[in-house]
């Protein structure tokens, strides 16, 4: 980039992070480096060790240098993903990571200074690095239960204080629309669905033709918070949570009960996986074990648990739930913690899973065209972003709408970033603002 950069778009996801710098309306994607870099996309991860050499006597790591670090000594280390899920939770309050206890924002600020570390002087404060306008993508509708927007903007705001004098939020698929229309060469009304880790979201824009004293203006905006991780724990709790227990069945003062579900609803949620790993909730689970009628299924439980095998675990549903985005059958491997698992899964099985979630979403595509007054026949073009939008059934629920001929897709994990930072350099920033 020729120019000193004017904005910074960041895309804070659920799952990766991308940046992207922008002057004289061009944007240029952040690249990180390293042994462990992987291009523009920085995994939202953190991880944990003790380290005495260290000021406080605990290291951290972020992005693939964390699940690096993790891979590498997995039990004697704290591995955090997806904490972005918890911004708009008011239950959750601080995660223990060893002896010390963290708030979101605290979490959000170790991983902004790795990202700044990695990003090879392109993030670092100064007339030709990071500038201070900031534009960060949040989504539409927040995950979890009950989100609370106000709250999750109090952690935001706490968690890019310093990051920037002038920090904008900006709709995320807002973001992904602006980058589409520097595609396009003529007027068009689109929609914008944009498929995450945490949310699904979606935006309308209408597109001026290039020369137009306005380029776009948002028509509206909506979205769930449901979306990748929702399908990934679909995918768990079919193949994998049967065998540590999930169903079975425990003694109690002559009382046959079922195995408590809250053990099985923390395996949906990285943040609650990595923190099971506690004297209380193991001595609990030891106590059920000796109770259960299957203990066995509960000593894989335990051994996941107490080996760290979280990421692996997810890893490998995330494989499998990839494949069949190209394939009608894949199989399914895990191997560790007493657990051997090789299944043969069908694009069908997986569909049959989702297909409570793949409703919501539809209804609420239907809730976002109904907000912004305009009907499927009025829509020229449907941009597909976010990882998830690459599963079929996805695709389909656009498909029906608005037929193959209207839908677009492309940089499914960088177009948020590109469209944020271009968003920076509008005069009327704040008409985009949320």
């Amino acid at each position: 980039m020729q120019q000193v950069p004017r904005a910074l778009g960041l895309d804070f996801g659920t799952t990766n992070s991308v940046a992207a710098l922008a002057a004289g309306g061009e944007s240029q994607l952040v690249e990180f480096v390293g042994d462990q870099a992987t291009g523009a996309v920085f995994r939202s991860a953190l991880c944990f060790w003790h380290d005495e050499a260290v000021k406080g006597g605990m290291a951290h790591e972020a992005g693939p240098w964390a699940i690096a670090e993790y891979m590498e000594y997995p039990e004697d280390s704290r591995f955090l993903q997806s904490f972005k899920s918890v911004a708009a939770s008011p239950i959750f309050e601080t995660a223990n990571v060893f002896e010390k206890r963290f708030r979101f924002e605290e979490l959000g600020q170790m991983f902004l200074q790795r990202m700044i570390g990695r990003a090879g002087g392109m993030l670092d404060a100064g007339p030709n690095g990071r500038p201070q306008r900031i534009v960060v993508g949040r989504p539409v509708e927040y995950a979890g239960s009950r989100p609370d927007e106000a709250l999750a903007r109090k952690r935001y705001d706490a968690m890019f204080a310093g990051f920037g004098t002038e920090v904008h939020y900006v709709y995320e698929p807002l973001g992904a629309a602006f980058s589409y229309a520097s595609r396009i060469d003529q007027a068009a009304t689109i929609l914008v669905a944009d498929f995450g880790g945490g949310t699904s979201d979606f935006s309308l824009v209408r597109v001026e033709a290039p020369g137009a004293a306005r380029r776009c203006v948002p028509l509206g905006s909506t979205g769930i918070g449901l979306a990748g991780d929702r399908f990934d724990y679909r995918i768990l709790d079919n193949l994998v949570l049967p065998m540590l227990g999930k169903g079975g069945s425990y003694q109690s003062f002559g009382k046959t009960l079922e195995i408590p579900r809250s053990y099985f609803a923390d395996f949906a949620d990285w943040s609650r996986l990595a923190l099971m790993r506690n004297r209380r909730t193991m001595d609990e689970l030891a106590r059920l074990q000796k109770a259960a009628d299957e203990p066995v299924a509960i000593g894989r439980m335990m051994t996941v648990i107490e080996k760290e095998l979280g990421y692996p675990l997810y890893d490998a549903v995330g494989a499998l739930k990839r494949a069949l985005s190209e394939q009608e059958s894949a199989t399914f491997r895990f191997s560790g913690g007493g657990l051997e698992i090789e299944q043969a899964v069908s694009r069908a099985d997986f569909e049959g899973w989702i297909a409570p979630d793949i409703a919501r979403i539809e209804a609420t595509v239907d809730k976002a065209l109904a907000k912004a007054d305009v009907t499927p026949d009025s829509i020229d073009r449907v941009f597909l972003t976010g990882g998830s939008s690459l599963i079929p059934a996805i695709r389909d629920i656009f498909r029906r709408r608005f037929g193959d001929d209207r839908l677009a897709t492309g940089g499914e994990l960088t177009s948020i970033a590109h469209g944020l930072a271009l968003i920076g350099e509008e005069a009327n920033l704040a008409e985009w603002a949320a």
